[in-house]
This record gives C-alpha cells, sequence and structure tokens, in this order.
C-alpha cells in the first residue's frame, strides 16, 4: 500500500467498484482497513448478495470506536425495514429489486418515454429500468413476468444493492 493511500480514504467510486467486484468474483469477505477508514465486504456462501459494513474514523464519533459490533447488525436491518410493510400488505406480489448501487433512472434519457408505468405487462429481458454507477449506465430487465403494480423509486434518485426497484403481480 501506497503512502498515498494510507492518507486518503477509498472514494465512492472505490467502493463501488470493489462491491462489484467482490459479487462477481464469488470471493467471500474482503476486508479493507487503513488509518481512520474500514470497510468490510462479505458474500453469503452460495449467494450473489452483497453485505457492507463500514466503520468511519474516531474523529467522527467516538461511539463507533467502542461498538464496531453493532454496526453489522444496523446496516441489513436498515434496508429490509421498508420492505418489511410492503411485504404483509402485498405479499402476493414480487419484487424486483436494484442489482447494483447507482442512480435509478425510469427512462433511457430527458424528454424519452419511461421503460415501464404501473398497469405495464412485463416479461423475462424486458427491459424497465437503468442504473447509473461509475459513469456507466446499465440497462436493467425484468426476471419476472407480471403487471408492475408500484414503482418504488423515484426517478434519478440514488439506490442501494438490493433495494426494492417495483411490485409486480406474477397472476
Amino acid at each position: 500500500m501506497s503512502a498515498n493511500q494510507e492518507q486518503s480514504p477509498m472514494n465512492l467510486s472505490q467502493i463501488q467498484e470493489l462491491i462489484k467486484f467482490v459479487a462477481k468474483s464469488g470471493v467471500s469477505e474482503v476486508e479493507i482497513e487503513q488509518k481512520d477508514f474500514k470497510i468490510t465486504i462479505k458474500t453469503p456462501a452460495g449467494k450473489r448478495e452483497v453485505q457492507v459494513v463500514t466503520a468511519a474514523a474516531p474523529a467522527y464519533a467516538p461511539a463507533p470506536v467502542s461498538a464496531p459490533a453493532p454496526a453489522p447488525v444496523a446496516v441489513p436491518a436498515a434496508a429490509p425495514a421498508p420492505a418489511a410493510p410492503a411485504a404483509s400488505a402485498d405479499s402476493k406480489y414480487v419484487t424486483i429489486k436494484a442489482p447494483m448501487i447507482g442512480t435509478f433512472y425510469r427512462s433511457a434519457g430527458p424528454g424519452k418515454p419511461v421503460f415501464v408505468n404501473v398497469g405495464d405487462e412485463v416479461k423475462p429481458g424486458k427491459p424497465i429500468c437503468i442504473i447509473e454507477a461509475m459513469k456507466l449506465f446499465n440497462e436493467i430487465e425484468s426476471d419476472v413476468a407480471g403487471k408492475i403494480v408500484k414503482v418504488l423509486v423515484d426517478d434519478a434518485k440514488p439506490v442501494e444493492y438490493d433495494q426494492p426497484l417495483f411490485l409486480v403481480d406474477p397472476a
């Protein structure tokens, strides 16, 4: 590790790139620790899900130094919480989730029609949105067949990995 890397923590694009690499490579755990920064990326065995745990520098708040163990619990608990009420009320629906971190776009560009609206029929392979990550525009395709019931994310808003994007009625 060079002196430059030790002095400055990773930027967001480097973290996103690392998460993508871990998700695709099959590595089960990666941990990077620098002077004032620590990131751990874990994937459960046999799954393509990625769990990211970060700890900020002690200068931000003294509490994280004494409480690194609760951080992994807080991060995963925060993501499913919004989906829990929707899952109970809409249990018959299938959720299409974000396959990556990035910015969610409903259309291919300003002034262009949206890929899907509420009530539209989708089938596996049909483009439903774009997620921009690190200046790359990734067309996201449906992996289920059915009718769009609800769009869960506003256009041009940031999304997290595995965040629910759409509810689909498979009936």
